[in-house]
């Protein structure tokens, strides 16, 4: 594959991201450039295994049901990371998310009727149709269609950066290094999630039990390239969108098919078969991505999911099959569990529960009293055989650490001011936004808005 010498516009990346932002410089008449690391039959990104994008919206619509207004949108985001966002930015992604469906339907992507069910998201995410993958054959069918170049199984490493300026992006094909000079960069390469010997040297050992939910190819080489040549970090290098994924699943690449989201259904117990956690202090979008670091933080970095069959049918089954059983000793035998206490965990939860109306629909009245912790909301007792068990490990989907942006989306230099002609978009700047939480689709959500953004403030540096 040959690297064009020189672009208006180099967009390295191949996700949602990396795409609005080609897309949006294209159409304001820039030559653009993709660089992707991934073969063809592997680009995209995390992207590839979303289904959803959070927006906010006045009325119900074709693709979403009631109302979810800015404010609330915005306070959802502040109150997961626990006022710790950067409110400027913030308030951009929950305002511009309003147009962000419209806009990817010109690109061929498209939309569910909303969803029913345990999810919670009907009256606030949009659902793609044929999910990630099929966005982003959208994307890149719409990029051939305007002539944006694709070059795949191309690394970046290199900036030659001077002056608050980028003068041109080293890549790699194979054997051969080569300097392509553009007037302007985009950087939407995602964190570094995939670079296990970086996940290591901040998690320490615990990092060997950690799965990676998407790519393998986000290693964190531009984002890393770029801190060191003077660029302004955001977000804590341990901070990421860490979700509870079965154990089972493959170290990279399983997609959103191996998180469990029967969580707030039962208990979770670590490998000495206790509770150390509210199973059901939030509805799951709000809460589902902090089970990640929960069970990164318990013994060998594993817990179990105990649900039982009054269950069945009511949350998304995981791709492999539940450990089964006729009973809660027999169950922690398969688990690999002592009996006697697993039994005695559950016992203490039963007799802890107080009736209430049992409502997946709402933050319901169904509770425990008397617990170190108390379950919330959602306390049924689990005395209905057969037993259900699922294995939990930490399933990272991205990290946090990244590019400090402006409101422009120009990377911002250590110095303080912006480098005039980088820009990033996505999960390489979404520390910007997200600190310590995270909320279904919002991943998407700024990929989308900051995408456009990028590739609009990309097009008016290349002039």
């Amino acid at each position: 594959m040959t690297v064009p010498q020189s672009c208006d516009v180099l967009v390295l990346g191949g996700g949602n991201a990396a795409l609005s932002a080609a897309l949006t410089a294209r159409l304001a008449g820039r030559d653009v450039v993709i660089v992707e690391r991934a073969p063809r039959h592997f680009r995209g990104g995390n992207s590839r295994h979303t289904r959803n994008l959070r927006c906010r919206h006045e009325a119900p619509t074709a693709v979403v049901a009631d109302r979810y207004s800015e404010d609330e949108f915005f306070d959802d985001v502040r109150r997961v990371n626990g006022g710790d966002t950067d409110e400027a930015l913030a308030r951009i992604v929950t305002r511009d998310s309003a147009g962000c469906t419209e806009w990817m339907g010109r690109f061929g992507v498209r939309f569910q009727s909303p969803l029913r069910g345990t999810l919670h998201l009907a009256r606030t995410n949009a659902f793609f149709l044929g999910g990630g993958k099929a966005v982003m054959n959208s994307y890149y069918a719409a990029a051939a269609r305007l002539g944006i170049q694709v070059c795949y199984d191309t690394d970046v490493v290199g900036f030659e950066l001077a002056q608050e300026t980028c003068h041109g992006v080293h890549v790699r094909i194979g054997e051969r290094t080569q300097l392509v000079r553009a007037k302007a960069v985009v950087v939407a390469t995602g964190g570094f999630e995939s670079n296990l010997e970086w996940l290591k040297k901040e998690w320490g050992d615990a990092a060997d039990n950690f799965i990676v939910r998407g790519t393998p190819y986000n290693t964190g080489a531009p984002l890393k390239l770029l801190l060191e040549a003077g660029a302004h970090s955001v977000a804590d290098a341990r901070g990421c969108h860490a979700v509870a994924i079965d154990a089972r699943a493959p170290r990279f690449d399983g997609g959103i098919v191996t998180r469990l989201d029967c969580i707030p259904l039962g208990i979770v117990v670590n490998t000495r078969a206790e509770r150390f956690a509210d199973e059901g202090e939030d509805v799951w979008p709000k809460r589902y991505a902090s089970w990640g670091t929960l069970v990164a933080r318990q013994p060998d970095q594993t817990a179990f999911c105990i649900v039982d069959a009054k269950c069945a049918g009511r949350f998304m089954p995981s791709v492999y099959p539940p450990v089964a059983a006729t009973s809660i000793r027999a169950l922690a035998t398969k688990l690999g569990l002592s009996p006697d206490r697993l039994d005695a965990t559950v016992l203490a939860y039963n007799d802890a529960v107080r009736p209430g109306a049992f409502d997946l629909g709402t933050l319901d009245t169904c509770r425990t009293v008397g617990l170190t912790p108390d379950k919330s909301h959602w306390a049924q007792r689990i005395d209905t055989p057969p037993f259900w068990g699922y294995p939990l490990k930490p399933g990272i989907t991205f990290t946090y650490l990244g590019l400090k942006v402006n409101e422009h989306a120009q990377v911002m230099a250590t110095a303080g001011e912006p480098i005039r002609n980088v820009f990033a978009a996505g999960e390489i700047m979404a520390g910007n936004v997200l600190r310590k939480g995270y909320i279904a689709g919002i991943g998407m959500t700024i990929g989308t808005v900051f995408g456009r953004i990028a590739g609009a403030g990309a097009a008016d540096a290349a002039r």
